[in-house]
């Protein structure tokens, strides 16, 4: 059978490639960091030596639109073209062109439908920064064949987050399952509370911190019950009006299981937002833990859980309770 060899949920900011290859002088002054902190991150994928990336994101509205936007789709096609128009003048980013394993692509939408998870699927899928953003960060060589999975985070009415929670889970066991003797790391990136075009979408950090802190412990603890009672599209939607894409990185938790801490966690607060980047490994090895301790120490991370008690968040609670 395959081998799940690493589970990523990290945050994607379509505006790394440009900030971190721009000359010197062009860079924000936060880009020599953030570079810093996504290289690092790049080895705990490194380490885990995949065959095959099965990848969780979302279209921007570049393919999927109001008239036809399924909750949850497969990509299963030889190759992908990736990035849009807008994302090359906007932000930079470089096409692609991705290989498909389509292998992989017909036997997990079989099983998904077998699991009563009703998948829609594409054989002209395009693939926008959500999955590419990702591909620059942890696999610039886009050399590995992928599995794209896009979720509906946009266009109400949205699955609930248990049932993004319940499509992680089954994806692990098909992952399990796949008669194959590949190894397959699991890649989704979302977003922790963030506001687009809405009065906090320019302030100094990300629009809701303290929902960023409970964040990133339920999921470097694996704590679907905690996420379960204090997240819905409401609270989302009060933590910034895109926090929706947070569902994606409950998704790969399901993917990495309950109650399964997380081997690596680091994030970064950013102009407007609050980047992160956590990694499991399944079937841990001793080069994977040593690897990711070596990312931390580079990127000044953590190989476990980070909590919502953590001395860096105390400020946020001051400015709060002094609001």
């Amino acid at each position: 059978m395959a081998e799940l060899t690493a589970v990523l949920a990290s945050t994607h900011h379509p505006f790394y490639y440009k900030a971190t290859t721009s000359p010197e002088d062009q860079r924000p002054p936060y880009a020599a960091d953030w570079q810093r902190k996504v290289e690092a991150y790049r080895e705990t994928l490194t380490a885990a030596e995949p065959d095959i990336l099965v990848m969780v994101g979302a279209d921007h509205f570049h393919q999927l639109w109001l008239d036809n936007y399924p909750q949850f789709l497969i990509g299963k096609q030889e190759r992908y073209d990736a990035t849009f128009y807008n994302e090359e003048r906007e932000f930079g980013i470089p096409k692609y062109t991705l290989a498909g394993d389509i292998e992989l692509s017909r036997y997990m939408h079989q099983e998904l439908l077998g699991k009563d998870f009703d998948f829609s699927v594409s054989h002209e899928l395009k693939i926008d920064h959500s999955i590419i953003c990702p591909i620059i960060t942890v696999r610039p060589e886009a050399d590995l064949p992928i599995v794209p999975i896009y979720t509906n985070i946009f266009v109400p009415p949205l699955p609930s987050p248990r049932r993004f929670y319940q499509v992680g889970r089954a994806i692990r066991e098909i992952i399990d399952s796949f008669p194959s003797d590949k190894k397959v790391a699991a890649i989704g990136t979302g977003h922790l509370s963030l506001e687009l075009g809405g009065p906090r979408q320019f302030g100094e950090h990300g629009p809701d911190p303290l929902f960023d802190a409970d964040a990133i412990e339920w999921l470097s603890t694996g704590n679907i019950d905690a996420i379960l009672a204090n997240v819905t599209h409401e609270s989302m939607a009060g933590a910034g009006n895109a926090t929706h894409g947070f569902m994606d990185l409950l998704l790969m938790m399901g993917v990495a299981g309950p109650g399964v801490h997380a081997d690596y966690v680091d994030h970064l607060d950013l102009f407007h937002t609050r980047e992160m980047y956590m990694t499991w490994y399944p079937n841990k090895s001793q080069d994977q833990l040593d690897a990711a301790a070596r990312a931390a120490a580079t990127a000044q991370a953590s190989t476990g859980p980070i909590y919502a008690t953590d001395p860096a968040w105390e400020k946020f609670r001051v400015n709060q309770e002094q609001a």
